[in-house]
């Protein structure tokens, strides 16, 4: 216990001083292996970190950060709210569903819930303001939908995890597909339900009544995001190009968006380059020091310890995941979902193996709980994006965000009762 007691001190110790959490997490087990093994740390260090930075199922990684930056700078988000606006104004909540599906379908092309709260939300923010629908559900509709970006293909979260676990990241994005979907039907049956409680919610609309061919006409909007998301995630699943090759045509095609959209300039180019090297190099040292935390820990014999406490619990599957989930929204106050995922995947992957849980569908746990902690104060991060469109005050926007929250905890219970919802496509894919 004398090992797991040093990991946890200067862990906190580390994360308190505000250390980078890469190398945080570097330090923590350099700390670990000088102290009980006698080994050349410096020389495994220098391996594992080359090692851990040239792994192939990597590469996809800066590639559609760099696409979901391009896209940023787009007029992307004007063209969905422009084709989705007409087919919602009659549904009970009107354009508030505008900020869910948009935020879906833009998730789909960039992976970046931060970057999907931003770009759906300078457009639906004033509109629905303007508008007259009530601040509290639009502010917490966008902040909830947001963290679909985390959840939906491609994602950046899942090729994180599938690094560090080992796991297939085709069958990942395969399983994040349909608890995308269905999660994002909760939060609009939610605002469906809560504007047909409170009909001010939803104010009458001008344009309620556009016509069929007017409706599919401006759905032509909808072509240029529809068109990149099949040829990213299509083009993996038909078994076509590998995770990277789809990102390189991912790349291409948000280059394309931007060129016909004539805002394809080299300050564009120069701006998303630049966003998508500190992106990708902040992950890299996170990533770099989370492997080497990994197999330090492995060394010092801490998962095995960790596994046997617990075990003495004798908690079971589900209450085993009970107490994670716990843990996690905990933790998710405190740390950002990518930190909070790889600092502790090297103890509770292998207690969640042991109970019998399939790596994939634990992939999509976690993505979940880094969802809710994208929206629980003090350090949900969506939440500071919000701030910074509307004004409001965080802790407003917090309580507007709780209904949302509590239908991800609420979807992830069910998620560990049914896993078969997580597992069947990519058992098809597979």
């Amino acid at each position: 216990m004398s090992a797991i007691l040093v990991v946890l001190l200067a862990g906190a110790a580390l994360l308190g001083l505000s250390v980078w959490v890469g190398l945080a997490l570097m330090g923590v087990g350099v700390l670990g292996l000088d102290i009980f093994k006698t080994m050349a740390v410096q020389k495994f260090l220098g391996q594992d970190v080359y090692t851990s930075l040239t792994s192939p199922e990597l590469a996809a990684l800066p590639l559609f950060i760099l696409m979901g930056d391009i896209l940023f700078h787009t007029r992307l988000a004007e063209q969905l709210f422009r084709g989705l606006a007409p087919w919602t104004t009659r549904l009970p909540g009107g354009l508030l569903h505008v900020n869910v599906l948009g935020c879906t379908m833009f998730a789909a092309a960039s992976g970046s819930s931060a970057a999907t709260a931003a770009t759906i939300g300078k457009i639906t923010s004033p509109e629905l303001q303007r508008r007259g629908y009530d601040r509290d559900l639009s502010t917490g509709s966008l902040a909830g939908a947001a963290v679909l970006g985390l959840l939906i293909p491609p994602s950046l979260v899942l090729i994180v995890y599938g690094v560090l676990t080992k796991v297939s990241v085709l069958q990942l994005f395969a399983a994040g597909i349909v608890p995308g979907l269905l999660l994002a039907f909760c939060f609009s049956c939610y605002i469906a339900i809560r504007s047909l409680l409170a009909r001010r919610l939803a104010p009458a609309q001008p344009g309620a009544g556009t016509g069929l061919w007017r409706r599919l006409a401006l759905a032509l909007n909808l072509l240029p995001i529809l068109g990149l998301v099949v040829l990213v995630i299509g083009s993996m699943y038909a078994g076509i190009a590998t995770p990277s090759e789809a990102a390189v045509m991912g790349v291409a095609g948000a280059l394309a968006i931007a060129a016909l959209q004539r805002v394809l300039t080299l300050r564009l180019i120069a701006r998303a380059l630049m966003s998508a090297v500190r992106t990708s190099a902040m992950i890299g040292l996170i990533l770099a020091g989370a492997l080497f935390l990994s197999k330090a820990m492995a060394f010092l014999a801490i998962p095995a310890q960790a596994a046997a406490a617990i075990g003495a619990l004798d908690l079971g599957p589900f209450g085993l995941i009970l107490v994670l989930l716990l843990f996690y929204i905990l933790l998710g106050c405190f740390l950002d979902g990518t930190s909070m995922m790889v600092m502790t995947l090297p103890v509770t992957f292998p207690l969640v193996a042991a109970a019998g849980y399939d790596p994939v569908w634990f992939g999509i746990f976690l993505v979940l709980v880094a969802e809710m902690g994208a929206v629980t104060p003090p350090v949900g991060f969506n939440l500071f994006v919000i701030q910074d469109l509307t004004g409001e005050r965080l802790s407003r926007i917090g309580w507007a965000t709780m209904p949302f929250f509590l239908i991800m905890v609420a979807f992830t219970l069910f998620l560990a009762l049914f896993p078969g919802v997580v597992l069947w496509l990519p058992g098809a894919a597979g």
